[in-house]
């Protein structure tokens, strides 16, 4: 098999999916939305006017510039903390770290409910210990708590990245600078700062784009004083019904979405470089225990309490939301449907059905992950750096205009219950390919010299070599799946059937609903749903391969 025939072989399968369940709804959004065929009222289109454009691209751009510098801000000393691998207690730590990254927004947002809310956690105990009248806090629907949010979320992004490659790094060269004089101080800004800074400008762009892109924390903490382009785009093509005016936010969306990760991609690529099988010796793996170690353990561990503090206080309050009792109401009211439910099942139904949207997404989004891999690995020069951010436009892409798209364009399709789960991996694919791509380019290529002079084929090279070292990787990639589909909520809330409901969708609608056993069971589920998500991630610390690319 040549060259070109192992490309197409592997690109044939993503490029297959992309079309249909990516750039086809895309276009007829923007075909049906600008064309002659309107569907805007007495065929008018309305596009936004310029200053009404400029304060809301102005407003998204501030906004992930500051929540990128609180992430990093938040993030950088956890990562030098973290670039031990030594401490089980730092393991724990990463791992707490890493469950706010896949939380949902509705358990984001039912979590700071619970913490800061008017009858949140905090609020009931300051009133309670200054005996005051008013909840002191007041932080719902301010820009802070979109700051909070998207740094609670993001941070374990910047920790993930950095202390990964931080890491690798050979601490020799600290040492050397240690033998010739220097302070921890210096060396750390000479020698260790300027190493680990490709890392540092990645996990910015990531976190920029992931802020920039921000659905549900603005729609449900942020209220309406706030609107981001996603926002915007939900509301004109939702609310208004003003596709010309959502199609042209879409694509200066993309327009970012496609720069960002275009030197996100080219960052990785100049980077990345081959790894030996063998144990390479880290940052202070064997280095005795000091006073300084464990006060840093004890200053770290504080931080990483501190940011899942929201999940902790929504544990607690799903068990006492009205009352000053602890009681399990709240989680018995989840075995039976409510008769004013917006759905046609149960929240059994839902969380069943979610499971089975994420055993889906799992296997397609690893059948795409895999060929998207291997097509940038094997396509060299100009044509492979380009196609990588092309691969990742889907993780940018906001999911209200795809599920828009696929409204639009699937036909009898749209009512079938097999379109939330591709949805989800178009979604969840990006994170599969970042994952095995720098498995893939670790590899080293005289195992499969090796396997050719062996005589083996190409085909029996990949099953019995290649393979079997990508399976690590795999796996990460597969429980990072299932928790992306367990949580995934824009595309959902336009394609899911109201007989197929997912855990997000049931949370949503029961916050929408006034009173406190509705509260009650939102709160119940979202702990159900962090729960599961939660125990996708602590499955990693049980795998041979570390989480260090996104």
């Amino acid at each position: 098999m040549n060259g070109r025939l192992r490309v197409l072989v592997w690109a044939l399968p993503p490029f297959i999916f992309l079309g249909a369940f990516y750039f086809l709804p895309l276009v007829r959004i923007l075909v049906t939305a600008l064309g002659p065929d309107r569907l805007v009222g007495g065929g008018q289109a309305v596009l936004p006017d310029w200053r009404s454009l400029a304060t809301v691209l102005g407003f998204t751009t501030w906004q992930a510039l500051v929540s990128t510098a609180a992430s990093l801000v938040a993030g950088l000393p956890l990562a030098w903390w973290l670039r031990d691998h030594g401490s089980r207690l730092r393991s724990v730590a990463r791992l707490l770290l890493t469950v706010p990254f896949v939380m949902p927004v509705v358990v984001t947002a039912s979590a700071f409910v619970a913490l800061a809310g008017p009858s949140g956690l905090l609020n009931r105990w300051l009133m309670g210990w200054f005996d005051l009248s008013a909840p002191p806090i007041q932080l719902m629907h301010t820009f802070g708590i979109i700051i909070l949010a998207h740094m609670f979320y993001n941070t374990s992004v910047v920790v993930r990245v950095v202390s990964g490659f931080w890491s690798q790094q050979d601490r020799r060269l600290a040492d050397a600078a240690g033998t010739l004089g220097a302070t921890a101080w210096r060396t750390l800004v000479t020698v260790e700062a300027p190493l680990v800074l490709p890392a540092v400008v990645s996990s910015a762009l990531l976190v920029f784009l992931f802020c920039f892109s921000s659905f549900g924390v603005v729609l449900i903490l942020g209220g309406l004083r706030f609107s981001t382009l996603e926002v915007a785009i939900y509301r004109q093509a939702v609310s208004y019904f003003n596709l010309p005016a959502a199609a042209v936010l879409a694509l200066i969306q993309l327009a970012v979405t496609f720069t960002a990760m275009s030197l996100y991609t080219r960052l990785q690529r100049r980077h990345a470089v081959p790894q030996q099988v063998e144990a390479t010796e880290q940052f202070a793996d064997d280095e005795p225990r000091t006073r300084g170690h464990w006060i840093g353990d004890g200053l770290g561990t504080a931080a990483a309490l501190i940011l899942v503090s929201p999940l902790v206080a929504l544990t607690g309050q799903s068990f006492s939301v009205g009352t000053s009792e602890w009681s399990l109401v709240n989680y018995a009211g989840l075995l039976q449907g409510r008769a004013d439910s917006a759905f046609l099942a149960s929240p059994v139904e839902a969380v069943g059905n979610s499971v089975r949207n994420a055993l889906a997404t799992m296997v397609i989004s690893l059948v795409l992950g895999i060929g998207m891999a291997y097509t940038l690995f094997l396509m060299p020069g100009r044509a492979g750096r380009w196609l990588d951010p092309v691969f990742l436009l889907p993780l940018g892409t906001s999911a209200v205009t795809l599920g828009l798209g696929y409204i639009i364009s699937m036909g009898p399709l749209r009512t079938s219950p097999l379109l939330v789960p591709a949805a989800h991996a178009l979604i969840a694919s990006p994170f599969v390919l970042r994952v095995i791509l720098p498995a893939l380019r670790r590899l080293q290529p005289g195992l499969r010299q090796a396997s050719a002079v062996l005589g083996a084929t190409p085909r029996q090279t990949w099953w019995r070599v290649e393979l079997p070292l990508l399976l690590p990787a795999c796996a990460v990639a597969a429980v990072f799946a299932f928790a992306v589909s367990m949580g995934e909520f824009g595309a959902s809330l336009l394609i899911a059937r109201p007989e197929h409901p997912t855990m997000p969708l049931m949370i949503f609608g029961l916050l929408s609903r006034p009173g406190l056993a509705n509260l009650g069971q939102a709160q119940a589920m979202s702990v159900v749903l962090m729960a599961v998500t939660s125990a996708s991630i602590f499955a990693l610390d049980r795998l041979p391969v570390a989480i260090r690319e996104f």
